[in-house]
Order: C-alpha cells, then structure tokens, then sequence
C-alpha cells in the first residue's frame, strides 16, 4: 500500500513540475523570471522551445519588420513559449492585450507577405480577463512611460522622421500601409493589378475623404519606378507618402491645405519586378540597363499604344483634335505588359488633371510630344496644342527644384544637349513612340511630364538625403499648380450635371472633357481665354475669361447648356474615322487571354519562397509553412 502511495505521488510530481528560470535570450527582458514546461505549445523542455521555428520567428522579427511592432510581438510570442509561472501554476497572457497587437501588427506581416503567426492566435491561446491573465507587455508599458516622460522634458518641437535607405518591394508596401494606417482619416491604399511576377501594384492616396472623388476636387498622381533600374524617384516617392502623413498630423498649414483641397495618388514603383533585379545586380555592380524593362525584358514607357503616330496622320482632317484618340485594335494583338495594361485602367477610371513619372539618367524635365513629327528625324521639336501650359508645367518642377533650372547646373550628357533651363520637349531631346506621357495626354485629359532625376540612375544611400532635400519643394510646389488655370460644373437646364461635355480653349485644338457629375479642370496660362463647352444633344455655351498673371487658385467657370436638336454633322466631331470608338479597351479579350496566362504560368513555373523564407529553411524540424501566406 506504502509503495503504490510512493509510485502516485511521483507521477503527480512528474506531471506537475516546479516553476524554473526563464533562461532564453530573446524573452529575459519579460515582468516575470519563471516559466513552466510543458509550455503552452506543448513544448516539453527549453531546449525543445528553442530549436522551434516560434522561437527562431522571435529571434528576428526585428529584422524581418524592419524593427516596426518590436518588442511588442516579441514579447507577445514569449508569452506563449515562455508562459508566466507562480506558485507551481501557469498563468495565460491577456486575450485583449493580443488583439491590440494584432490589430496595430498585423498589416506589418501584410506588407512581407507573411502570415500572421498561428501561436499568436488570440482566441487558441490567450484567454479572458475573467478567467485570470495577465498583461505580457506590462513591464514594456511602464519603460514607455518613463520613456515618454522624458521626451516630454526634453523634446521641443514635433518633426517627421524619415529613413533614407533602400526598401525591398515588400517593405515598401509595408511602408505605404502603415502611412495609412496612421493617417486613416486622409490616407489609403489600394492596388490598380500585379505585375508579371505578381507584384502588387500598390498606390497610397491622400485626400480629406480618401476613396470618394469629391465634386471639383482636381485629382493628380505620381508614378516613380517605371524603369526598374531607376530608383531615386522610387525613394522620393515613399519619402513623400510618409512627410504628408506626419506634416498633416504636426499641422503644417500648407501640408494640410494641400491635402484638404486636391485627391492625390502615389505610384511608388510602377516596376517592382525590374527594381528587384536592379537592387540585386546593385550590390556586386551596376549596370546602366539590367531591370530597367519589367521580367518580360519589356520596356514599358514603349508599350503604350502609339497615339501620337495617329495624332500626326489625323491632324489636317477638318474636325480632328488631338484628344481622347481611341486606342487602336491593332494594339492588343502585340505583347501588352500586366503593369501597362493596369496603368492604362487606372488612368482611364478616375479623372486625373495633372502627373509626372520619375526616371533617372539626367537632370531634366521633359515635355510631350516624346514623338518627332517627322519620321527621318531623331531630334525635333515637336510641341503639342498644349505647348504653353506643357511649359509652365515643366517649369514649376524645375525652377522649384535646387539646382535642375540653374545655369550651372551639371548635365549627363547622356543624349545630347538638353539646353541650361532645365526643360525640354520630348522630341527636340530624343524621339521615341509608346511613351507613358503622350498616352495621358492624347488618350485622357490628363497633363503628364516626365522627370529626370539625376545622372546616377541607381545613387548611393548617403544620396538619398541630398535627393530628398533637393526635390521636396518641387515635389510640393507641383502638387500645388495642379490648382491653375479653371473649374466648373457644366449642367443642364434641370441642373443636373453633363457627364462627357467637351470644354473647348478657342486657339488650342485639344479638348478635356467632364466628370461623371459634369465637373472638369482645364489648366491654362495667364491670359484671355474664349472658352466653349459642348455636348451631343444640347447647344454650345461661350464665355470669355481672363486669368491673372499671378492667381494661385483655379477660377471658377460654370456652364448652362440647352436641350436642342442633333445635328448630324456636329456628331462626327466626335469621333475620329475608321478609329472605334473610345470605350473599346482591349475589344477581343486579348490581354485577359494571353497575358494573364502566362502570368500565372511563370508564377506556376517558379513557386518562389517569399524572400524571408531563407530565414527558416534551416530550422530545427519541419519547415514553418504556416508562415505562408494564402491568397
């Protein structure tokens, strides 16, 4: 009897055993000093907990989130491994406290593609207040105390701070999402498609009613990257994302102005699949082409349909403007890039008034047309109808820029010579068809020039400072200019607004057309204007204008048009012969069939690991595919 006792008393013994010391590196900083095995996990020994793929995801989450939401996760995850021992008794983290770290977290793990990890699932092992737990962050919350009342006593003024380095492609979309995140009221993000190696293609906006496109609020976007292996306009563009984010928050008067009154997109990496090869090649040595077309070695500001050719052959028709030219079917039977195809959906969805797209390889702004109006010459200037605002608009980059509109300015050399005022019409530099900025303009109502950046296409990171300080004013200032020129709301006589009216500058054989709710923006220099506006089915409307030298705000010209009687002729002005007609995008499924086939093909082909899975590929046991996102 005294021995079958002595055999029960042991077994209790083995089954419940004492507390000890925590005793592993990467959780010696937790509010308690014991734990207990078997863990929550079921891990039996320390050493079983350390070999684990849980505590090897601990060791560099740091890294991994480029130290955003540490210690926090950190300390979360030891909770589990390392669960809080007293008096022979585990005691369970805080339900709450994990889901105020996963909902603060969790895009974190979005932005590296990975998932959020299972032994952080608050429901499996965290439990309620009510059933007795306790905060595994609680000795990090009273360090943050004491931190923060120091700052109080020693920090004088709020300031944005940004990182100047490099970012991967899943850091950037990180970077944009948590910029969201913190600025919820005025920022969101959203993806216009995926590139070849499917890629978000991700854009962060900013407005004060992010999502909406509100009644006269012009709408302007950036587009950096489109060249992978130009990558300064990439970096200049994240920088941006995140000082209107801070400056709003800090009150910045004129970061909030900006905001509160114009829709603003942000296309940081057009090309995240060329990039990535770029920033590869980059550590070894630097090549003045690899990654600059997409990973079907396509050059995209060449894959854009070819409206200027069209623009040239139509000009001395009688009733032919050179605006919203319908893209041809001939096109889509040639290889039309994933990312092209989404920029082109992009541009025709929403009603952009003014952009730029950053290139690197000089210091420059270049103009439309990119195309020579003659086919034998290579370097001729070419204007389009919109020479004059085309001008302002270049020269509002320029001149804002520290050094690209100065007489001593270095030029690259790298084309020819580009002239002393820092801008140049495409052509007159060097002629080329497809080009991203004469799509905009022929296609859209969408004003676009192209920025050269610097002669280093590829600069050092102790750059990235200098490039940030030379190009924040400019890139402000040409937000801002999006605001010249006129507005207003063509409607009818019932005051309903004319979706698709034509707004007609006497002098300037390029039309823009109305908003879905009538609404339009037409930038315009100093001066006199005869403006007309039109629509099938309601006779025209003339005002005269003038616009002073120095107004900083658009001004306000609206339209009342009648019902009348269509006039057959007056029709035709509308379309352009034997073209189509302008909502034809891509007629015979021809991008959707091929394209995306062979995306998801190559996608198939490769099963390429995310770039942090070399992390764990090594680990103690089976690997961690619960880390694996699945879409």
């Amino acid at each position: 009897y005294i021995q079958i006792s002595h055999h029960i008393v042991l077994n209790l013994f083995h089954l419940s055993e004492p507390c000890v010391d925590i005793m592993m590196n990467y959780c010696d900083d937790m509010s308690y000093t014991h734990t207990m095995f078997p863990n929550i996990l079921g891990h039996r020994t320390r050493e079983e907990a350390e070999l684990g793929p849980e505590y090897l995801l601990l060791s560099v989450v740091h890294n991994l989130l480029n130290g955003e939401c540490t210690p926090d996760i950190r300390m979360l995850g030891c909770s589990v491994l390392l669960p809080r021992c007293e008096k022979e008794k585990v005691l369970k983290p805080c339900r709450s406290t994990c889901e105020a770290v996963r909902k603060n977290c969790r895009h974190a793990f979005e932005g590296i593609e990975m998932a959020w990890p299972y032994f952080l699932d608050c429901d499996r092992f965290f439990v309620s207040d009510q059933e007795g737990c306790y905060d595994p962050l609680e000795g990090l919350r009273v360090t943050q105390e004491e931190d923060q009342a120091s700052i109080d006593n020693t920090f004088e003024e709020p300031h944005t701070v940004i990182q100047f380095s490099y970012q991967s492609n899943a850091q950037m979309n990180s970077i944009l999402k948590k910029t969201a995140a913190r600025c919820p009221e005025i920022a969101t993000t959203y993806s216009i498609g995926r590139s070849v190696e499917g890629k978000d293609l991700l854009v962060i906006e900013f407005s004060n009613n992010p999502g909406v496109h509100e009644l006269l609020e012009p709408e302007m976007k950036y587009i950096g990257n489109m060249h992978g292996n130009e990558v300064l306009g990439r970096q200049l563009l994240i920088y941006l994302t995140q000082y209107l984010c801070s400056e709003y928050l800090l009150g910045n008067q004129r970061i909030q102005s900006l905001i509160n009154t114009t829709r603003i997109h942000i296309l940081p990496s057009m090309n995240p699949d060329g990039y990535e090869l770029a920033a590869a090649e980059a550590q070894n040595y630097y090549s003045w082409t690899l990654g600059r077309g997409n990973a079907q070695n396509i050059d995209l500001n060449r894959n854009f349909p070819d409206l200027t050719a069209v623009a040239y052959s139509r000009r001395r028709h009688r009733h032919f403007r050179s605006d919203h030219i319908p893209i041809p079917d001939s096109y889509w039977f040639d290889k039309v890039a994933p990312e092209t195809y989404a920029v082109m959906k992009w541009i025709r969805s929403i009603p952009f008034v003014l952009s730029a797209n950053f290139h690197g390889g000089e210091l420059v702004v270049s103009y439309p047309y990119d195309l020579s109006k003659h086919p034998l010459e290579e370097k001729m200037f070419s204007p389009t109808p919109d020479e004059q605002v085309f001008k302002q608009i270049a020269r509002t980059y320029a001149d804002a820029h520290a050094t690209m509109s100065g007489n001593n300015s270095e030029r690259c050399g790298n084309f020819g010579s580009i002239g002393q005022d820092g801008i140049i019409n495409g052509a007159k530099w060097y002629s080329f068809a497809g080009g991203m900025q004469d799509f905009n303009y022929l296609h859209t109502n969408c004003l676009e020039v192209t920025v050269e950046l610097g002669c280093d296409k590829f600069p050092a990171e102790e750059e990235l400072y200098t490039g940030w300080q030379d190009n924040k004013e400019a890139l402000l200032t040409f937000m801002e200019s999006v605001h010249r020129g006129i507005k207003g709301i063509v409607k009818d006589a019932d005051g309903n607004g004319i979706k698709g009216a034509r707004i007609s500058v006497r002098g300037i054989r390029h039309d823009i057309t109305t908003a879905e709710n009538g609404d339009y923006w037409r930038m315009l220099t100093a001066g006199i204007h005869i403006v007309t506006a039109s629509a099938p089915g309601y006779t025209r409307a003339m005002k005269k204008i003038h616009l002073p030298a120095r107004m900083q705000k658009a001004g306000r010209v609206d339209f009342v048009l009648q019902k009348a009687v269509v006039e057959p002729d007056i029709e035709e002005d509308y379309n352009i012969p034997s073209m189509g007609t302008y909502e034809r995008f891509d007629p015979y499924n021809q991008f959707e069939r091929y394209a995306i086939r062979e995306q998801n093909q190559n996608r198939e082909e490769r099963q390429e690991k995310p770039w942090w899975w070399s992390y764990f590929s090594r680990a103690h046991g089976s690997a961690p595919t619960w880390l694996l996102r699945i879409d």
